[in-house]
């Protein structure tokens, strides 16, 4: 059995994890901001799990929560980087404020908790961390730009972070959801205060549309935790693992995209070296 760290459990996908752990057998840290939202972990798998106070843009409550985690179970096997939630906005639209707010708990939330964590498995040359990522790290379209781009950041952390650890014997995934059923898009779902009218009919009409469905996506948050639980049992794990037929075509049909428009700018692509010779 593993000891397991998991950020944002309060609801939705992060709960769903912390619950399949803890019925798998495992140790598990349930984080949260306010802890009494995952104590009854605690009252119903006793000691272990561990029902802690966490905001991940806090360091100092980060650094406590690895601590009392590695004194309670001895050190952290399996780290999941859930925490985060989205903000729909027109670029020009996005509030400045928010936005770094945003970018401070999807992003460098996730790099303060590697930076506590990381120690522990580099010194135990073992371990596995887990982001939960996004469809729209793949692929960014309106009203989640900016959301997107903390995504798109992560995506880059993961895929650089799974070649430094690599070789000390830690496991990296990034895993990416497509529409799930939980509160990302309707209670945790920030909102631009200022919307610019000139953008109605193309993000104001998605902005609408991602309300108006949030309580009716196809995606079951469990199936997210039970796909969780099977990676991090492998020896050889994927970097990336899409989740939701939405995300696979969406990943497809960018791919087909991309591909054919390198192929169409091959020439210019080429041509921009010095002659041979000089």
């Amino acid at each position: 059995m593993a000891n397991w760290f998991i950020t944002g459990c309060s609801t939705g996908i992060g709960r769903e994890i912390a619950r399949a752990a803890l019925e798998a057998g495992h140790h598990v840290a349930a984080t949260a901001r306010k802890a009494g939202a995952v104590a009854d972990f605690a009252d119903e798998f006793g000691d272990r799990a561990l029902a802690l106070p966490l905001d991940v843009t806090d360091r100092a409550q980060i650094a406590a929560a690895v601590t009392a985690t590695e004194t309670a179970f001895g050190g952290i096997d399996v780290l999941v980087n859930n925490a985060g939630y989205g903000y729909m906005s027109a670029i020009e639209e996005g509030d400045d404020a928010e936005v770094r707010s945003l970018f401070d708990t999807n992003y460098f939330g996730v790099v303060d908790t590697l930076k506590a964590v990381l120690p522990g498995m580099r010194a135990r040359h073992s371990g596995h961390v887990v982001n939960i990522s996004s469809m729209t790290g793949l692929v960014a379209n309106p009203p989640n730009a900016y959301y997107s781009s903390t995504k798109f950041a992560l995506e880059a952390l993961t895929e650089a972070l799974s070649k430094e650890v690599a070789p000390l014997g830690i496991k990296v995934t990034a895993i990416e959801p497509g529409a799930f059923r939980t509160d990302w898009a309707a209670r945790s779902m920030h909102e631009s205060s200022t919307p610019i009218a000139d953008y109605d009919e193309n993000v104001g009409v998605r902005k609408t549309m991602i309300k108006e469905f949030a309580n009716h996506l196809p995606g079951d948050p469990r199936k997210v935790a039970e796909a969780v639980l099977m990676v991090t049992s492998l020896e050889e794990p994927p970097l990336r693992l899409l989740l939701g037929r939405d995300v696979l075509k969406a990943v497809r049909d960018k791919i087909a995209e991309m591909s054919a428009s390198i192929d169409q700018w091959e020439a210019v692509t080429k041509d921009v070296e010095f002659p041979r010779g000089r």
